[in-house]
């Protein structure tokens, strides 16, 4: 399944695989298992796939260096199917100060994916923090230079702030497309219901991340169980929320962070479905009731990006947000304590905390993660 990716008028699968959360050996985020991430990968592209999404700190120990997904999707993409992709990577925005800094970090990419072009390069994580720095640095000049050189095809950004400063940006450049955040707990959120509409009138191709909320909407309590059973027809609470982002007619890609095999071959499944305006009115009241159920209970919005990583004291950070809202989720079970225990073995315990912030300063949620931590102590020690 295929749709027009904006004023590009390229054609794009509606299924993008995000090289954010590929398999890994151990608990070592660059380790990844190429073995089994290359199938995935191939897998989905010899099923259609033509929308591959990297960057340059994925499946890395921070945000100064680049991290092993870029050189990874490389090696994945020998063998003729660099050819049969879009390839979309982002400009590490946050470590922009001079425009030589936007040339130096596009080559050193170039180099990392051995490729010669960019289909789709991305501004990354713009917020209110860093798109100062960036226009006075001359991102303009920077991006038309690239695509007149040929470095990079078309121009986006990605975004995680408020809806008010994604207008603005939408207006700033002549801009091909954008990526943001959007999924059924999520359509109020930063760009939002709003942005989506806004950027699909510019004409702006528009790449849907976090469709499933780092998973947690594929985890239902109970009682959002007992809502989706009412419905005609049986899906799994993965199918009902991709299939719910793709009901837009404005999304062009919807991005999945694809761990295993199964999640692979399900989404391949409910890709070749995802007609616009397909979702009956009693489908999407359903889903409005199972929504409401969530974010009745949901304490920490955290997507288990992993933005805030690593730790200087080696909290698992996901980690411990994951287990405090699946307490609250799913009535209060056991399992959540028990992981919690786990993960603090192998890492270090929420108590840990010594507040330095670092964390804060990179989380695209605006999470206040060492008052929720405190939180989290408070329930699980």
């Amino acid at each position: 399944m295929y749709r027009k990716f904006g004023k590009t008028n390229e054609m794009v699968s509606v299924l993008g695989f995000g090289c954010m959360r590929l398999p890994i050996i151990g608990n070592d985020p660059t380790n990844i298992d190429e073995y089994k991430a290359i199938e995935m990968i191939r897998c989905a592209i010899d099923a259609g796939v033509n929308y591959v999404d990297t960057a340059y700190p994925y499946h890395g120990t921070g945000f100064t260096s680049g991290g092993a997904s870029e050189p990874f999707v490389a090696k994945a993409l020998k063998d003729g199917y660099r050819e049969r992709v879009k390839l979309a990577t982002k400009l590490p925005s946050w470590l922009i100060k001079t425009r030589e800094d936007m040339d130096k970090y596009l080559n050193e990419q170039l180099e990392r994916l051995e490729t010669d072009t960019i289909d789709f390069y991305l501004v990354h994580s713009l917020n209110a923090n860093v798109w100062p720095v960036l226009k006075e640095a001359g991102i303009s000049e920077f991006l038309d230079q690239a695509i007149k050189d040929g470095r990079i095809k078309y121009a986006g950004f990605s975004f995680h702030d408020q809806a008010g400063l994604f207008n603005e940006i939408v207006d700033y450049y002549d801009w091909s497309f954008c990526q943001i955040q959007y999924n059924y707990l999520d359509e109020e959120y930063q760009a939002g219901k709003q942005g989506l509409e806004y950027a699909g009138k510019k004409g702006l191709g528009i790449v849907i991340m976090e469709p499933l909320r780092g998973g947690n909407i594929v985890r239902l309590p109970q009682e959002a169980k007992d809502v989706i059973a009412q419905a005609d027809v049986k899906r799994t609470p993965a199918e009902w929320g991709l299939r719910w982002v793709w009901n837009h007619p404005e999304v062009s890609v919807v991005l999945s962070g694809m761990t295993t095999m199964d999640q692979v071959t399900e989404n391949i499944k409910v890709a070749q479905e995802a007609h616009e305006n397909s979702l009956t009115i009693k489908e999407i009241e359903l889903i409005d009731d199972v929504k409401t159920i969530f974010t009745e209970r949901i304490k920490v919005n955290c997507t288990a990006c992993g933005y805030c990583m690593p730790c200087p004291v080696s909290i698992n950070i996901p980690g411990c947000f994951s287990a405090y809202n699946d307490y609250w989720v799913f009535d209060s079970t056991p399992a959540a304590k028990q992981r919690y225990g786990i993960w603090s073995k192998l890492a270090a315990p929420a108590s840990k905390c010594v507040e330095c912030g670092k964390c804060e300063s990179h989380c695209p949620q605006g999470i206040e993660i060492r008052k929720e931590l405190k939180n989290v102590k408070e329930l699980f020690e």
